[in-house]
């Protein structure tokens, strides 16, 4: 059975409706995990979405910041949900989907603008986010698992538009991508992204301040798909839905695809 999973950062579920229910229509994922949700879980706009036969949604919800949800064609069972670092935050879900694999879908604090723990807050809550994840991951050893989701690091050299220039900048320096290596350590998952795509410039997000974005692709990739071992032989068909940033209200993300045999 092949299971399409698709993750996307929609910064606003109520405000993003119409581009979602797109989503749904044109590119049909059997799994849809979205953060930035934006909204208290019993504000969703699910009937659109099960009228499209996505019927099936658990999610993490808080007003007005923050949220993820997951939507599914096939059935599913909430799993787990943590606050890594105690923030408070509506930042984590896990579902079983179908009793076949379990999804964890994550958004990842953005960690403000000076990487400095010790003048910016937010940067020491991003980092201890990502050590609480690796502690969770080292204790649970999951299996038959996917990771996806906001991870608001882009760690590649090939992840940036220019690495040189952001090597400084808030979600490629080098304390934040050996943080996300060791999350990604914990449980050894394989990025499944550039498992299927191993070379070559590759963006999820493009900044809302450059209106030439498309022509300009300054991006960075901010979004991933991972998945345990013992199943990330059986992935395939990843992409970036580079477009959806072009579509009407957009997102700054673009969706992220990855297709399991299981």
């Amino acid at each position: 059975m092949s299971i399409t999973i698709c993750t996307w950062n929609i910064n606003s579920i109520r405000l993003r409706e119409d581009i979602v229910c797109k989503l749904l229509v044109e590119e049909a994922p059997d799994v849809l995990c979205l953060q930035e949700c934006k909204s208290p879980v019993d504000k969703i706009p699910t009937e659109k979405f099960s009228q499209l036969g996505y019927s099936y949604l658990i999610a993490n919800g808080q007003k007005g910041y923050n949220g993820v949800a997951i939507l599914s064609r096939l059935p599913i069972e909430e799993a787990d949900r943590q606050d890594f670092a105690s923030l408070g935050h509506a930042r984590h879900i896990a579902a079983s989907i179908d009793n076949r694999m379990t999804v964890h879908n994550f958004y990842v604090p953005a960690g403000g603008d000076i990487p400095d723990r010790n003048i910016n807050e937010k940067f020491g809550q991003k980092l201890d986010y990502l050590a609480e994840m690796r502690a969770y991951f080292i204790k649970i050893q999951p299996k038959n698992s996917v990771l996806v989701g906001d991870l608001n690091i882009a760690p590649r050299t090939d992840d940036v538009w220019d690495h040189k220039k952001l090597t400084k900048v808030v979600s490629h320096t080098p304390i934040e991508i050996e943080a996300l290596g060791e999350v990604q350590s914990s449980a050894n998952w394989i990025d499944i992204t550039r498992q299927d795509i191993p070379e070559g410039l590759l963006y999820s997000w493009w900044s809302y301040r450059a209106r030439d974005w498309n022509e300009a692709n300054k991006g960075r990739r901010l979004d991933h798909i991972w998945a345990t071992p013992d199943i990330a032989s059986t992935a395939s068909g990843s992409r970036i839905l580079q477009n959806a940033r072009g579509w009407e209200k957009p997102s700054d993300h673009a969706p992220v695809f990855a297709t399991f045999d299981l």
